[in-house]
């Protein structure tokens, strides 16, 4: 088998790759019958010479490739007919943006398998970022705070190399004694989690954080029902507020009035309520100044993300009152980091940790006839039409 990993030809650059110099490396080791080669790149943190110091053969056509690799959405223009790619489409909600794309793979008689749907059996993603935009989205909350209060100066993430070197920019900084709160337990709560304890962060319970005062920085990290109850005053388990979201409304307002800094990771589910609504950021108890919004779902649960930053220019600010953006200095204003790719601050790290997900878990189905159903789950397209998982998005492709 041919394995071709593609330029990223999506704008503004993405330095990632599916695989790095290494694990080309090791899996020529592991499988003698395989074949990879690597489109030339100038925009890849691992540089072509990083690859052929490797022994892998870098090419500008990998036209003979059977399987081709990348990471973001491939330019229609681009997509070489009768092949199997992989990437992340963002296609399977029906994002209208994207609908041109997945009508080119069919037509062009493309496999296509979607990196966000290699699950396992129980559905759980296999191979994925949000490690890393866990990571950058932490290591940003801090330096939007010392921004806007003009007490430190961070170099933006993109400008070091890994998770180690933003730890170390971090454990330089004094931070005045600060309640942070933080939402979400899954992947990326997990790693954001990481980087709090990496600087010593003392860790409270939910009902230190709301009831008393302390002489340094702390944080807590809640879940569902921490910051979600019941209309109907009753308590319940998780899975009655995942089956019954509509059932419920938030409670975030108790760790609104005495947080200076949200970090938000959560999963937001269809038909769970609003963390905290503009009439929530009006309250003249709302005391929350910084919003790191890493999970950044736009007009959504989290009243201040009005919209997606960048990487050039990470931070806006949120006027509660006119819930209009303004410059994020301003007195009345929250803080707001929602950039939309932060594993891209980070390429090597992501990378390399990406790629060792796809070699355990994708790489070996190529070779043991899919025994665990792997590629079968991600497969979207087959023969120019869509596998019957995905036929649901017919009438999106038709433009119905």
């Amino acid at each position: 088998m041919k394995l071709g990993i593609i330029k990223e030809r999506k704008n503004p650059p993405d330095r990632r790759v599916v695989l790095s110099p290494s694990a080309c490396e090791k899996m020529l080791s592991l499988y003698p019958e395989l074949i990879i080669k690597v489109e030339s790149s100038s925009d890849r943190f691992f540089t072509d010479e990083d690859y052929i110091s490797k022994g892998i053969e870098v090419v500008n056509d990998v036209s003979d490739c059977d399987v081709l690799l990348g990471v973001k959405e491939v330019p229609v223009e681009y997509l070489i007919p009768n092949k199997k790619y992989f990437f992340f489409s963002h296609t399977i909600k029906k994002q209208v943006h994207n609908r041109k794309l997945l009508q080119a793979i069919l037509l062009k008689n493309i496999e296509f398998y979607d990196h966000e749907l290699i699950v396992n059996q129980k559905g759980q993603r296999l191979v994925a970022f949000g490690k890393y935009a866990g990571i950058v989205g932490t290591y940003n909350a801090f330096r939007t705070y010392g921004l806007k209060y003009n007490l430190f100066q961070l170099p933006k993430a993109s400008q070091l190399q890994d998770k180690q070197m933003l730890v170390s920019e971090l454990q330089k900084i004094k931070l005045p004694n600060i309640k942070i709160v933080l939402t979400g337990k899954g992947r990326v709560g997990k790693s954001a989690k990481e980087m709090l304890e990496s600087i010593d962060l003392r860790e409270v319970s939910v009902d230190e954080f709301l009831n008393k005062t302390f002489n340094e920085p702390v944080y807590t990290q809640i879940d569902v029902l921490d910051y979600n109850k019941r209309k109907d005053g009753k308590v319940m388990g998780e899975l009655d507020f995942f089956t019954n979201p509509t059932e419920y409304k938030s409670d975030f307002m108790r760790f609104a009035k005495v947080a200076e800094m949200y970090i938000v990771c959560h999963f937001y589910g269809s038909g769970s309520p609003f963390i905290f609504t503009n009439e929530d950021a009006k309250n003249k108890n709302f005391n929350i100044k910084v919003v790191a919004d890493i999970s950044c779902d736009i007009n959504g649960p989290v009243a201040s993300t009005i919209r997606s930053s960048t990487i050039q220019n990470p931070i806006y600010g949120y006027d509660p009152i006119t819930a209009k953006e303004v410059d994020f200095k301003n007195n009345n204003a929250i803080a707001v980091m929602a950039v939309d790719n932060l594993p891209c601050e980070l390429p090597k790290d992501a990378s390399e940790g990406f790629g060792q997900s796809f070699m355990e878990n994708v790489i070996p189905a190529f070779f043991n006839n899919d025994k665990d159903g792997i590629l079968f789950r991600a497969r979207m397209t087959q023969n120019g039409k869509l596998t019957p998982r995905f036929n649901y998005l017919q009438d999106f492709i038709d433009g119905k």
